[in-house]
């Protein structure tokens, strides 16, 4: 191993816990170890990952008790992100780590392969090359929508320049943004969704977005996928927005959600087998009473109880901001079935990110 990837490896090791919260989001921490699927973050319990010296051995190394593969924190980066050759590794982790950049990430690096815009691979990419939201514009965006508690399991990034084209005939610009990666059911990110935002910050007109005209945009395959939050179970929550979703978090941080970014999308939202139950978080308007009706068609189709979830405004970033989280989980006490009620309001314990 490289000097350079041996000094980065043991300083990931020592953040190994946060490591996995932010690569393996889809994944657990049980006892000394994090649980996962596999190096892409797909769900599951195949892997794991030592999160402190032991006698077994350091802190940060992984096996994947299905393949026999192994490795250390830097090849969860590599993996996770779809990351080629180990500069793009290296200005990840550093990126991760707050670490300055060194001469070499400036020299010159052989040219990538050119990828159509709006392709899954150009979303994959955009969302390898953002950082961690911690600290960032997009906190004080969520903050000022009423979002104090950020509970987004890794879903989401930031980008501080952000290309923004308004149309074909005028010049590029760049703006600070919000970037969520779009996920299907096995983890692997299809595309991307990007809130471009006002870098000077909040403001009512706005709502702290970018004075443009079109500053929330999509890239890649949309259809069916989401931009999800926790881990997949028997119970979900899935709504249009990623604000109305991350505000039902804010009082049900540990109910896996989706938002699928519209609602003709979340009519097609795909269905996780093994769901018994799926709270539609509807908006207050028609295409709410849309969606509803037509997801509640399709769960009844594969034995899915669907449920709605009904805001007092116009959806529940609404509600949250207005009202305030202890009038939201009143509200929600009543939608939610008695045992979900014990499960995610009462008894749910705040998870880390």
């Amino acid at each position: 191993m490289p000097r350079d990837a041996a000094e980065l490896s043991r300083r990931l090791a020592r953040e190994a816990e946060a490591v996995c919260r932010h690569y393996l989001s889809n994944g657990r921490r049980e006892g000394r170890y994090w649980l996962v699927g596999d190096v892409h973050n797909t769900p599951g319990r195949s892997l794991f990952v030592r999160l402190q010296e032991s006698p077994k051995g350091p802190a940060g190394k992984w096996t994947d008790a299905a393949t026999g593969e192994h490795g250390d924190l830097l090849d969860i980066i590599r993996e996770s992100q779809g990351l080629r050759g180990f500069r793009e590794v290296a200005e990840e982790a550093r990126r991760f780590l707050k670490l300055p950049r060194t001469e070499q990430d400036f020299a010159s690096k052989p040219d990538r392969p050119a990828v159509p815009a709006g392709s899954q691979e150009a979303a994959r990419r955009l969302f390898a090359i953002s950082s961690p939201i911690e600290g960032t514009v997009v906190e004080t965006y969520l903050q000022g929508r009423g979002i104090a508690d950020v509970h987004h399991g890794g879903s989401l990034r930031f980008h501080r320049r952000c290309y923004y084209r308004p149309d074909e005939h005028l010049p590029t610009e760049t703006w600070p943004a919000m970037i969520a990666c779009v996920t299907n059911l096995d983890g692997r990110i299809t595309g991307v969704h990007r809130t471009w935002l006002d870098p000077g910050g909040f403001d009512r007109i706005r709502l702290g977005k970018a004075p443009i005209d079109t500053p929330r945009r999509a890239m890649g395959d949309l259809l069916g996928n989401a931009v999800r939050f926790g881990v997949l179970d028997d119970v979900l929550a899935a709504g249009e927005g990623i604000e109305t979703m991350l505000s039902l978090r804010c009082v049900l941080p540990t109910m896996p959600m989706a938002a699928a970014l519209s609602a003709n999308h979340l009519s097609a939202i795909s269905l996780p087998s093994g769901l018994r139950r799926l709270y539609i978080a509807r908006d207050a308007d028609a295409a709410g009473d849309t969606v509803h009706a037509v997801l509640t068609r399709r769960a009844a189709d594969v034995g899915i109880e669907a449920i709605a979830l009904s805001p007092r405004l116009g959806d529940f970033n609404e509600d949250l901001h207005i009202f305030g989280p202890e009038t939201l989980r009143a509200a929600l006490r009543l939608q939610l079935v008695p045992e979900d009620v014990e499960r995610f309001l009462h008894s749910s314990k705040v998870p880390a990110e």
